[in-house]
């Protein structure tokens, strides 16, 4: 299910998958690179940093944990920067998903 976002104050506009990230699970922190999000890239690689020492079992681990995780963790930090669903389709995806926005969705 696909999200659509929208930043009131810049009209900024993303769109953002909700749900399991295939993505995640096949390319690890490329994922967060090509998105612009360097929060997760930075702690995505240093998983795999650490990875190298364990013979790849903790970026594996890493990669499957962060595949349920990854989607709903982008749609919070992009809420927490000022984005709001563009429609309510995607404010019923989000409730659906139990991810918490602040007022309605932007029209």
């Amino acid at each position: 299910m696909i999200v659509n976002l929208k930043n009131p104050q810049t009209n900024q506009f993303k769109q953002a998958k909700a749900g399991f990230s295939w993505t995640m699970f096949f390319f690890g922190f490329w994922v967060p690179l090509f998105r612009g999000d360097w929060k997760w890239l930075i702690i995505m690689l240093l998983l795999d940093l650490i990875g190298i020492f364990t013979f790849g079992i903790v970026s594996g681990i890493a990669n499957i944990v962060m595949a349920f995780l990854y989607n709903k963790l982008y749609i919070q930090d992009l809420i927490a920067a000022g984005f709001k669903p563009n429609d309510d389709a995607s404010a019923n995806i989000l409730k659906t998903k139990n991810i918490s926005f602040n007022g309605l969705a932007v029209d």
